[in-house]
């Protein structure tokens, strides 16, 4: 049925009313929606009835003008609205950021929507290139930094004042780059930068992927273009941080833009470091092949090029594989880039390049000091060569001149028919800093490159004896009370073959004064059994001795030396036991800083750590001062001091040691002898000795050089033996014991560090032991004026209380007589009469039985101040 016209046209809804939509079209509030739905009998407030045909009630002009209002004061539901109504709606709803938006259900309700995506990304945007607008104009093209005049780094004495030689990096000759090859700039390209000819200075992919690597912790990368790399060297200098890679990369932008491609090249080209201490392509040119940049074959200019990220590490003569691999890759590059054909590159062959020659700074001795300056610097440091050649560091090492210049004073004067190939290996230690005093690591750096004192190792040797007399004292053994068979020849459990003593020289029972002073291996051995070798070798590391060194372990040889140790590490270690117990590892550079600010870049000294007690490494060092008082290292008394050491000798002979120290100063004067094809050979007998051991011309050197090293230092005294350690019975006058009964209290212990002290200081020590001394003077050659040479009674020993011991003082060198007028000699009777033999000086008896054979290391067997004298035994490190 049609509608009046006065109506108007009918509307006609197209939901159903259940929905809550009347004819008009609005929607009630979702309260009233909800009210709805729980009482659906009920009719919403203002909605129009359905009549029953279904159809909606036709409202009337006032109706109309209310639901109109209603329209516009009440919200649709926005999700049935569309397009641009919808997003109005939402935005008068909710606002910009509408979390959780209501109108959507789940996770999504969290979600940023993609309005708020791109206002942000938009804004992000408009501010990273307003930065990086406000960054171009900011960043000016410097002044280039002078490489020709940047600061070498001197290497000063310890004085601060000498020096001792330069670290220059500027190896530099600036070539045009139009007087190259061609090839010769693209095999740069092709190894750093292969769109260099296309970027506008920087590599955004390359970029990336070394940030992300570099965040991810995978291999670190630069990301630089070849632009970036000259940026960075020529103009900035070394950058490292992400502002500084950041400000590197802008100023690549403007290089590009200022300066064309082949200018920059060129300039690449001359200010790259190359290795081997040159800067440059023309310098590396030389160094690596002996000739010119623009002579340069198009093999070895890629060789060059591909080490560039890494020349240090990557020389040939370093890492032959991985030069060759960075060749391959250069070549292939050039394939790529269609700067060469497949044939040029299937014919190319790897460069042979010509030895190393350092700079005459390293010639002679000090070369070996200097190398090992640079290497803790960079090891210890944490500087890079380019930072020592260039950063301009002033470096005051701890290696005293004048001590040096005795060391290799001491070398020098070496007898005349010395071994070709014997390598003599001497260093001095601070022990109360770790301090490198003086080193002596080879002859002439330049010609051979390994340093006999810190690359260096030969077995130990006896010098291992006094880690497990370090080890026995901790565990409570005394060195004076406890005795040990020192006859020749045992079968010990743990050992394959019987143990032998120098010389084959039987001792009887001893105590470990005894044992150590006349390094004596049976008893040595029985006593590593004893406390278990693995105590020796901790000692052994708690001491110094790297766990990495070759050959260390925990059999019961290893008392005997089997491990092969570097100088340098032995006499760290023994700088533990004169310091008292801590452990203070070795350093050669005191401190290094920079010339033009100051600012100290590096101290050499570590912290200290306390390794063993005091009266530990005392009971051991009063130990140890027998084997310089009357043992197997009786020579070393003419330094004229108190001191304390050890002597060693390799199986075969193949190294021999003498390791002592005072308490300010700690020595070792190592041998060994390599055949022509490197290997460790048996050292030839030299300078008047039938063999070489450790008794011999170790301790003839070492004795002669420390009494110049010590010529202005104090005399100090070796620490007294700890009163627990001091009780033991008195040993008979042949070397036997008594018969071990407790000690009377009138007896008294005879002091230590009477040899090498002075006649006073002697004479006082003795009566403030309740004892008297008895001087006898005799002339010496060796042993200076006034200084004890020996003593009737050893260290530690029991005396009656008022006892005298005899002290034998030198008298310095005997005068010259004048020479006799010539005179007939008269006429012999018979075959000639008898003459009076020599004394005998190589291995008289004593009451132990011991053989002519001994006189170890040059001790003589039978002298008054050596007790039942006999070979004394110095060990190999098999027996």
């Amino acid at each position: 049925m049609a509608d009046s016209p006065s109506q108007g046209p009918k509307r006609v809804s197209t939901r159903r009313t259940g929905t809550g939509t009347n004819q008009s079209g609005w929607q009630p509030t979702r309260g009233a929606a909800r009210q709805n739905s729980a009482n659906p009998g009920q009719a919403n407030p203002g909605q129009a009835k359905p009549s029953p045909g279904g159809q909606a009630k036709r409202t009337t002009v006032r109706d109309d003008a209310r639901l109109g209002r209603a329209k516009s004061s009440r919200p649709r539901d926005i999700k049935d609205l569309k397009g641009r109504a919808k997003r109005k709606a939402i935005r008068k709803e909710h606002g910009f950021f509408n979390y959780p938006r209501g109108h959507i259900s789940g996770f999504r309700r969290w979600l940023p929507s993609w309005r708020v995506l791109l206002g942000t990304g938009i804004f992000v945007l408009l501010l990273g290139i307003g930065g990086l607008v406000w960054a171009y104009q900011s960043v000016e093209i410097p002044n280039p930094e002078q490489f020709a005049t940047a600061q070498k780094t001197t290497v000063y004495y310890a004085d601060g004042k000498s020096v001792m030689g330069e670290f220059a990096s500027q190896d530099r000759v600036i070539v045009d780059g139009a007087t190259l090859p061609e090839y010769v700039g693209q095999t740069f390209v092709a190894a750093e930068d292969r769109t260099f000819y296309q970027n506008q200075g920087i590599s955004p992919p390359g970029m990336a992927r070394a940030l992300i690597n570099n965040v991810t912790g995978g291999a670190r990368q630069g990301g630089s273009t070849i632009t970036q790399q000259y940026a960075e060297r020529y103009y900035l200098g070394e950058t490292k941080t992400y502002s500084g890679k950041f400000k590197e990369a802008i100023l690549a932008v403007k290089l590009a833009q200022h300066q064309d491609k082949d200018e920059i090249l060129s300039n690449y080209m001359n200010t790259i470091y190359l290795g081997r201490g040159t800067y440059g392509i023309e310098s590396a040119a030389k160094r690596y092949f002996g000739i010119s940049a623009s002579d340069l074959t198009l093999e070895q200019a890629a060789l060059i090029a591909g080490i560039v990220p890494n020349p240090t590490n990557w020389d040939p003569r370093v890492n032959p594989e991985k030069a060759e691999s960075r060749w391959n890759y250069v070549l292939d590059g050039m394939v790529t880039l269609g700067w060469i054909t497949q044939a040029q590159r299937d014919a190319a062959e790897f460069p042979e390049t010509i030895e190393y020659q350092r700079s005459d700074t390293y010639r002679g001795t000090r070369g070996y000091l200097l190398e090992m300056v640079r290497s803790e610097l960079i090891n210890r440091g944490g500087l890079t060569d380019e930072e020592i050649d260039t950063r301009g560091l002033r470096v005051v090492t701890t290696i005293d001149k004048a001590m040096q210049s005795d060391m290799v004073d001491t070398v020098k004067a070496m007898p005349e028919d010395t071994p070709k190939n014997l390598r003599p290996a001497l260093v001095s230690l601070d022990p109360d800093s770790g301090a490198i005093k003086a080193l002596y690591g080879g002859k002439n750096y330049l010609k051979q490159q390994y340093n006999n004192v810190t690359q260096g190792a030969a077995q130990a040797g006896s010098t291992f004896k006094p880690f497990a007399l370090l080890a026995a004292v901790e565990d409570g053994i005394s060195v004076q009370n406890e005795y040990f068979n020192g006859n020749n020849s045992r079968t010990i459990d743990g050992f394959e073959r019987p143990v032998v003593n120098f010389g084959n020289a039987s001792y009887g029972n001893v105590n470990l004064m005894r044992a150590t002073a006349l390094s004596i291996n049976t008893a040595y051995a029985q006593l590593n059994v004893d406390i278990g070798p693995e105590r020796t070798m901790e000692a052994a590391i708690s001491a110094g001795i790297p766990e990495s060194t070759s050959g260390l372990n925990a059999l019961p040889s290893n008392v005997l030396g089997t491990a092969s140790v570097h100088p340098l590490d032995l006499a760290n270690a023994y700088a533990t036991i004169a310091s008292g117990g801590t452990y203070r590892r070795a350093f050669i550079v005191d401190e290094a800083s920079e010339v033009l600010s100051g600012d100290v870049v590096y101290k050499g000294k570590s912290k200290d750590k306390k390794a063993f007690d005091e009266d530990v490494t005392a009971t051991v060092t009063n130990a140890m001062a027998g084997v310089v008082e009357w043992g197997s290292g009786k020579t070393a008394t003419a330094i004229g001091r108190p001191a304390a050491g050890k002597t060693g000798t390799s199986s075969d002979n193949k190294s021999a040691w003498f390791a002592g120290f005072t308490p300010n100063l700690v020595t070792v004067v190592g041998l060994y002898q390599v055949g022509d094809d490197g290997s460790e050979v048996s050292i030839e007998p030299f300078g008047g000795y039938s063999e070489i051991t450790g008794g011999t011309v170790p301790v003839d050197m070492w004795t002669s050089y420390m009494t110049e090293a010590l010529a202005d230092l104090p005399v100090v005294d070796l620490p007294e033996m700890p009163a627990e350690q001091k009780s033991a019975p008195t040993e008979t006058e042949g070397g036997g014991l008594g018969d071990g009964d407790s000690e009377e209290d009138t007896q008294v212990a005879v002091p230590g560090g009477l040899v090498g002290t002075s006649a006073d200081k002697a004479q006082s020590a003795l009566e403030k032991a309740g004892l008297k001394a008895a001087i006898i003077e005799e002339y010496s050659d060796s042993v200076k004026a006034g200084v004890v040479i020996s003593a009737s009674a050893k260290s530690g020993s029991k005396l009656e209380r008022g006892d005298t011991v005899r002290l034998v003082v030198s008298l310095g060198p005997k005068p010259k007589e004048p020479e006799p007028e010539d005179t007939p000699e008269p006429t012999k009777p018979g075959n000639g009469g008898s003459t009076t033999p020599p004394p005998t000086t190589g291995g008289g008896s004593g009451s132990t039985g011991g053989s002519g054979s001994g006189g170890d290391e040059g001790d003589p067997g039978g002298d008054s101040s050596n007790p039942g004298g006999s070979g004394t035994g110095e060990s190999g490190a098999t027996g």
